[in-house]
């Protein structure tokens, strides 16, 4: 499988809510996830049990969201992607209290690939625009 075609089906498959315990098939056993907030980069060690706990809980808190892949671009062993998730805001999260009102989530990542599976990703998400619909939908 290609990176390109392994961080693709990840998305359909996985990160879609989809079929959330189907990570197997798409990520290493040990997956490094470097998050970027602002200027603090945390990596955690993630499993592909864990990313499926991680998927039913955005689950919880956005319902049956859609995301949309906005770009991916794919060189050698990495796959850089774009996207939109959209939802409602039916589970606490950071404090906030549910309103059923739609947030958008807006993201991108690359991934880098190993013999077929994801096996380190860096990760960016918009996190002041999701507080920020949370604090207006909280109005």
């Amino acid at each position: 499988m290609s990176a390109a075609d392994a961080v693709r089906g990840f998305f359909e498959q996985v990160r879609s809510g989809l079929n959330p315990d189907a990570a197997h098939l798409f990520m290493a056993e040990r997956v490094l996830a470097h998050q970027v907030t602002s200027e603090n980069e945390v990596t955690v060690e993630r499993s592909p049990a864990d990313y499926a706990a991680h998927v039913r809980e955005m689950q919880e808190v956005y319902g049956p969201f859609a995301i949309v892949v906005e770009e991916l671009i794919a060189q050698d062993d990495r796959v850089y992607v774009r996207w939109r998730q959209t939802g409602s805001h039916v589970g606490e999260t950071d404090g906030f209290a549910p309103t059923g009102k739609p947030v958008v989530e807006i993201a991108s990542a690359v991934y880098r690939v190993a013999d077929g599976k994801i096996a380190e990703y860096w990760i960016q998400i918009d996190r002041q625009g999701i507080r920020t619909q949370l604090e207006r939908n909280a109005e």
